[in-house]
Formats: structure tokens, C-alpha cells, sequence
């Protein structure tokens, strides 16, 4: 009889507190800030999962933002494994003859690496250096002169580079790249403005960082006193090269830089190995150029294979600096991996294939529209993240999964809870996904309560009405319940 009372009285105590996190809860979302809104979220144990310690709108479909990027880096640590790397293909057409004639053309082969001639991710190498690394192959391959083109190989990728539902406010800026088998330079490059430190006048442009062939960009931007921060936005679809840039940027009596993606990463590159080949006096007749037909490689010389550093790596900065180009670039080597072409359609198809045989997704619970949650239109449960969270603490990948999101005070995913539990000391129990678009607020991840156990969270608020940071702290309030369970 003691012990029948014994377990009720721990039942009803597991009751009780998990009753208690809802209420809070339940609580916590009246504040005005949400009204009009919709929220949804739940936590569980990760090693309990279906046992939910609060839950809200748990299964209705929501705008993940960027939270997405956890389901898409789960899939591919699961799927590509975490010491997977990329390669690009430097070949000759042929052999040189014995004057140090290639007659024929020079090929890179994209292979899909997000981080060629980047150096966001360790181990990784400028796109200065890569040329230069190009050019020297070319060189001890006793290649003195190039009668043909720099073809740059894009045949890994199809479709469309960039989501079908990325608005065109985002679509020439650094953080909508478009995908590219050979992407370069984070597909990116700096525009700086020149000095203009008068309220209401035109910024002008004065020059690019790196030069982009054959660009042309019209600013109608203008200095804003008031404004600390950058207001501009660049207009501008994949592989068109002219760009027009509007909003504002500060006053300055310095200048100011923005960031915008490159229109053609692919030529970009071949135009780069071009002028470094002819740095090094090495000349070539013909020009860059792009192919998306892969020619016959087996009877070519291999000048130069580079490899990308590890995915576990790169899923590093793909959750804690929440890069988008990263994220929609490995769900498209999805695609590859399963032997098709790497489409954003592919690729979406192989990620919706692993939540459903990992029990994760229903069919219902996902309408997803790129890897890395730029899409408005994207929708995800938040039990799909918490099953997604949950399932990942059990795979032995399990220490780079985690590694790679936030604690609250990094630098990285934009310090969305960079305030929180500093008095508690408790930011080392905490890793967090982060995800803000306009009209959504997102953060999803593992807390660990006071005896070492960890919970997975999910926190989606969604059709935000002002801009205001008081949706981060019923975030931080929830955390903090969460954190003290006994």
C-alpha cells in the first residue's frame, strides 16, 4: 500500500508540474502583443517526447522562419553523414602540346560546395586563394596558353536558383543568393556607397567589392539621419546584371557598405580563374562562360580537385549564424545523394522522404518551400520540430547537431535571446535556433533542467502586428520555467 501511494503521489506531482508549465504558459500569452496573432509551441523531454510538458496549437501549420534550418541540417547530417565533403573539378580538354598549348577549353565542374572561396566556415579558403590555387595547377600542368573558354559546369543543379515564393524585396540581396553548383564568394559581393553625411540627399555608388563583370547598378537610395542601420534593398533576379538599389543607409562622412548576391556565381568564378591565369602569364584566347551540360570528363586530365571542409562544419553555420545560402545548397545535394539532379524540387522531396519514414512529418504537417525558411509561405508544425529535436538527441550525430545551435549570449542567430538567464549563470543549459522574418517570431532547441535532463522546446509566433522585443521575453519566460523543472 506504501508504494501504490508512493506512485500516485509521483504521478500527480509529474502532473502537477507539467500543468503548471501550461498554465504559465496559457498565461504568458495573453499579453497584448500577441493579440491578433497566432502562436504555437510545446516541450517535452527529449527522451519522452509524445509526453508533452505544455502544448499549444501544437499541430496547427506554421511560418518556421528560420527553425526550418533544423530540420534540413537534421536531414543531411542523417543523410550525407558529418564528414561529408564537397568537390570541385578543375580539367583540361586535353593534354598541352610541347609548346604548352591547351587546345581546347578549360572546365570547372560544380559540385555543389556552399563554401568555395569563402572563408564563414573554418578550415575554408578566400576566392582569392582558390584561384591562385587554380592558376597553379594550370601552371604544373605545363599549360602556357589556353586556345579555348573557361567554362564554368553548372549541370549539377536544375530549376530554379532561388525559392519560388522568396519575395522579390529579398531576391538581389546577400541573404537570397541564388544556389549554385559552383557557388563563389558566398554568392555575394559588397556595394560601397560614397560619403554622404546631408539628411534627404542621394547616396551615390562608388565602387564593388569584388568587381562584378559586366554589372550595372542604379541607386536610388537616400541618407537618413535618423537611421542607424542599413534600409537598403537590392532588386535583382538571378544572372541579370542590372541591379537597382532603393531605401536608406545612415549619414556618413565615411561611406557605407551593403551586401548583394551575385546575378551569376558560376561566371563569376570562370571570369576570376581567367584573370589570375593571366596574372600568372598564362594567356587565354577565349572567354568565361557557363554550360549547364556537362561534357564527357573521363578521357580529360584532372588539374585540381578542391574540397569543401566538413558538412559538420558547415551545419555549424548554417544554425548559429542562420546562413540561407548554406541551407537551400545542401538540401539540393539531397537531391544528388539520392542520384537526381539537385533541384530545390528534388531536394524537397528527399527532406519530406525523411520526416516521413523517420516518423517525424505526417503528410499534413509540412508545406515547405526552400531549405532555409525565407519563404513567408513556408508551414511546419511545431511537433514536427519538436519530434525533429527529439529524434536528433538519439542519432550519433547527435553532438554536432547540438554544437551547431546558439546559446543565448553567441555571437551568432542574430542574439535573439541575448539578454536572458545572465543573472541565473544558466546559458550554457541552453541552445537555440532562432528564426525572424517579417510577422514571425521562432526559437526552437534544448534547454537542460537542474538534473542534466533535456527538454526540446518549440516557441512560433506568427502574423506579428509591430516590430516590438516583447515576444522575446515570453520567449525567455517560457525557457526559464523550463529550465528550473525538478
Amino acid at each position: 500500500m506504501r508504494y501504490f501511494l508512493l506512485f500516485i503521489y509521483f504521478c500527480a506531482t509529474l502532473s502537477a508540474t507539467a500543468q503548471t508549465v501550461q498554465d504559465y504558459v496559457s498565461a504568458r500569452l495573453q499579453h497584448p502583443v500577441l493579440k491578433g496573432a497566432c502562436w504555437g509551441g510545446a516541450a517535452a523531454y527529449a527522451n519522452a517526447p509524445e509526453d508533452e510538458l505544455f502544448s499549444v496549437n501544437a499541430d496547427t501549420r506554421l511560418t518556421p522562419a528560420s527553425t526550418l534550418k533544423l530540420l534540413t541540417t537534421a536531414a543531411a547530417l542523417e543523410t550525407l553523414g558529418p564528414e561529408y565533403r564537397f568537390q570541385t573539378n578543375l580539367y583540361a580538354e586535353a593534354q598541352p602540346d610541347e609548346n604548352g598549348v591547351l587546345k581546347g577549353n578549360l572546365y570547372l565542374q560544380g559540385g555543389g560546395d556552399p563554401t568555395l572561396g569563402s572563408t564563414r566556415v573554418a578550415g575554408a579558403e578566400s576566392w582569392q586563394a582558390v584561384t591562385k590555387k587554380w592558376a597553379k595547377a594550370v601552371k604544373d600542368a605545363g599549360i602556357t596558353r589556353v586556345e579555348g573558354n573557361i567554362i564554368a559546369d553548372v549541370s549539377l543543379f536544375e530549376g530554379p536558383s532561388v525559392g519560388p515564393k522568396v519575395n522579390w524585396e529579398n531576391m538581389g540581396n546577400y541573404y537570397a543568393a541564388p544556389a549554385s553548383p559552383l557557388s563563389f564568394n558566398d554568392n555575394s559581393f559588397k556595394i560601397h556607397f560614397s560619403p554622404q553625411p546631408r539628411d534627404g540627399k542621394p547616396a551615390e555608388t562608388a565602387s564593388t567589392e569584388p568587381e562584378v563583370p559586366g554589372l550595372t547598378l542604379k541607386s536610388f537610395v537616400t541618407a537618413d539621419g535618423k537611421n542607424k542601420k542599413d534600409n537598403a534593398y537590392v532588386y535583382g533576379a538571378p544572372l541579370q546584371n542590372e541591379l537597382e538599389i532603393y531605401g536608406t543607409i545612415p549619414t556618413n562622412f565615411t561611406g557605407f557598405t551593403i551586401s548583394a548576391a551575385l546575378p551569376d556565381p558560376a561566371f563569376f568564378a570562370a571570369h576570376a580563374l581567367k584573370t589570375e591565369l593571366e596574372k600568372q602569364d598564362i594567356f587565354v584566347l577565349g572567354v568565361p562562360q557557363t554550360t549547364y551540360t556537362a561534357p564527357d570528363y573521363t578521357m580529360m586530365p584532372l588539374l585540381h580537385a578542391y574540397q569543401s571542409p566538413k558538412l559538420k562544419d558547415i551545419v555549424v553555420i548554417i544554425n548559429k549564424r542562420s546562413f540561407n545560402l548554406y541551407a537551400d545548397m545542401i538540401l539540393r545535394q539531397l537531391a544528388v545523394h539520392a542520384g537526381k539532379k539537385g533541384s530545390l524540387q528534388n531536394g524537397l522531396e528527399e527532406l519530406n522522404k525523411f520526416l516521413r519514414e523517420n516518423r517525424l512529418a505526417g503528410p499534413e504537417d509540412t508545406v515547405i518551400y526552400d531549405g532555409s525558411g525565407l519563404s513567408r509561405d513556408n508551414l511546419v508544425t511545431p511537433r514536427t520540430l519538436l519530434r525533429t529535436l527529439a529524434f536528433m538527441t538519439t542519432s550519433p550525430n547527435f553532438t554536432y547537431y547540438y554544437n551547431s545551435l546558439a546559446t543565448p549570449d553567441d555571437r551568432g542567430d542574430l542574439l535573439l535571446l541575448r539578454r536572458f538567464l545572465k543573472p541565473r549563470k544558466a546559458v550554457s543549459r541552453v541552445r537555440v535556433k532562432g528564426g525572424t522574418i517579417d510577422g514571425v517570431k521562432a526559437a526552437a532547441g534544448y534547454v537542460t533542467d537542474e538534473k542534466g535532463n533535456q527538454i526540446a522546446f518549440v516557441l512560433i509566433a506568427n502574423n506579428l502586428a509591430t516590430k516590438s522585443e516583447a515576444i522575446f521575453r515570453i520567449h525567455e519566460d517560457i525557457l526559464k520555467q523550463l529550465l528550473a523543472q525538478p
